[in-house]
């Protein structure tokens, strides 16, 4: 397994948002520093995951089916990463968003 540098460093992270658990999102974000594009929630069965999925919106399907490419973390560390999701936060499941290109704002697509 190797080693991911990550954009921010742990003593960068600052609460931003109050637990609400956990997310998935994929290393163009954490890695690479890209901002998040599309965001979804989906229902979960485990009470700890928030049920939020962040991308960039530039990976394809092989990049997203190698589970080396993402990971999961806690809400607020993607919230450091990008806050203009922060808003966002409180959308109910099957919530579909997207980034209104050059803004810092998301389009709702499904709800």
């Amino acid at each position: 397994m190797t080693t991911k540098n990550f954009k921010l460093k742990a003593n960068e992270i600052i609460e931003l948002v109050p637990a609400m658990g956990g997310c998935f999102a994929t290393d163009k974000i954490t890695v690479e520093g890209m901002e998040i594009g599309y965001m979804y929630r989906e229902e979960s069965e485990e009470e700890i995951d928030s049920g939020w999925r962040f991308f960039s919106g530039t990976e394809d399907q092989d990049y997203v089916d190698n589970p080396n490419n993402t990971m999961i973390y806690n809400i607020n560390t993607i919230a450091n990463y990008d806050k203009t999701i922060i808003p966002y936060l409180a959308y109910p499941y099957g919530s579909e968003l997207e980034r209104i290109q050059g803004t810092d704002k998301f389009k709702l697509i499904i709800e």
